[in-house]
């Protein structure tokens, strides 16, 4: 099967070296619109690709994404190019909306166009109302990245105060990918033991344990940009594992982003994934709170997404 990926910065760059290290697909196609970009990144791959005997790579235009079944769109500003690295700031990665709503502008008809049937995969931040934008400029099919990460991202933090492995943390965090996500602590789960029930039975004890962990997760992408100038290897790690659940109709149930009617933009909540993207969604047992929070986050992104102009 047949991948694209639509940009050929850090994370396009990340995105194509995961897809290839778990050879998830057959083809892989870079599209950037510096072509010798393109070909320096392909050109780059494709010499350890031979690792990989599965996996063809190489540059290409529009009309080579006929025939994809994904197509990972990660062009655009990023956070650090865009001023959205300030932790005091609520508006978060929503700061980039304008900007790359423009890129998608030229990109999301040529897509269309060439490749009606793709599933598109926002990756570009802010990846929700992105992909309300791909879907107002004609491309139905399509999924955000959403709070995948992030709900790994907790699940680690968790893992590493428990002093145990991440992979035996059940935790997830839905709504926006951005700074009104929803941590979904009450139903927080260690070997089907309730987090808390964990900790010292104090309410400042556990108050103190969640903030911390919120901070950890809420702003990793910053401590990351702050390091090494830009967040794309975890991101590009989990586009390649979503393209391999869609790729392979694996049906398993994961936070990602998909329009979501009864809030009226796109954001995450678990859902069944396969090869036709999110085919079941699951509101998530949650509290009175969480509930309230969720609401918050999509009138945050229903907002934004009233702002952009298509």
């Amino acid at each position: 099967m047949k991948i694209g990926i639509i940009g050929a910065g850090a994370v396009g760059s990340a995105c194509l070296t995961a897809i290839v290290l778990r050879r998830v697909a057959q083809e892989v196609v870079v599209i950037d619109r510096d072509r010798k970009k393109a070909r320096g990144l392909v050109t780059d791959v494709q010499y350890g690709a031979v690792l990989s005997p599965r996996t063809e790579v190489r540059d290409g235009d529009y009309s080579d994404l006929a025939g994809a079944s994904l197509v990972m769109i990660t062009a655009g500003v990023n956070e650090k190019t865009g001023g959205a690295i300030d932790r005091n700031d609520p508006t978060g990665r929503l700061r980039l909306l304008d900007t790359n709503v423009e890129v998608y502008k030229d990109i999301v008809p040529r897509l269309r166009d060439a490749a009606p049937e793709a599933l598109a995969l926002v990756v570009t931040d802010p990846p929700d109302p992105l992909a309300d934008a791909v879907r107002k400029l004609g491309h139905e099919r399509v999924l955000s990245t959403g709070t995948y990460l992030d709900s790994l991202r907790f699940r680690f933090h968790l893992g590493r105060r428990l002093e145990v492995s991440p992979s035996s943390v059940e935790a997830q965090i839905v709504g926006e990918h951005g700074t009104s996500e929803v941590f979904v602590w009450s139903s927080a789960r260690l070997n089907g033991a309730p987090i808390r029930e964990l900790l010292p039975h104090s309410s400042q004890r556990w108050d103190e344990f969640r903030r911390d962990i919120e901070q950890e997760v809420r702003f990793a992408n910053i401590a990351i940009i702050e390091g090494i100038g830009a967040s794309q290897h975890g991101i590009g790690m989990i586009c390649a594992r979503i393209a391999e659940i869609i790729l392979r109709d694996e049906r398993v149930v994961v936070p990602i982003g998909s329009y979501q009617p009864q809030y009226g933009v796109t954001l995450s909540l678990p859902s069944v994934l396969g090869h036709d993207g999110a085919v079941q969604v699951f509101e998530p047992e949650t509290s009175g709170d969480e509930r309230q929070a969720l609401q918050r986050s999509a009138e945050t992104l229903k907002a934004a997404v009233g702002r952009m102009k298509i």
